[in-house]
């Protein structure tokens, strides 16, 4: 935990700045970020579903290839 305190006679912009400062170097401001926007896995349900479309598509392609029309 980083407790700053105001020095006497010092303006907001700087104690702003020196607090900003501190908790930049502390790296406490990237484990925020790297918490907010971490996708969650998908379950097992949508991880099969997304393997079969993979899957289909792949064989759709190859056969496509086959074909001539690619």
């Amino acid at each position: 935990m980083i407790s700053i305190k105001r020095k006497e006679g010092e303006s907001i912009n700087s104690f702003l700045r020196r607090f900003s400062k501190r908790i930049y170097q502390s790296g406490i401001l990237k484990e925020v970020k790297k918490k907010r926007f971490k996708r969650r896995k998908p379950n097992l349900r949508a991880r099969k579903v997304s393997a079969l479309y993979k899957v289909k598509k792949q064989k759709e392609i190859s056969k496509a290839q086959k074909m001539g029309t690619i």
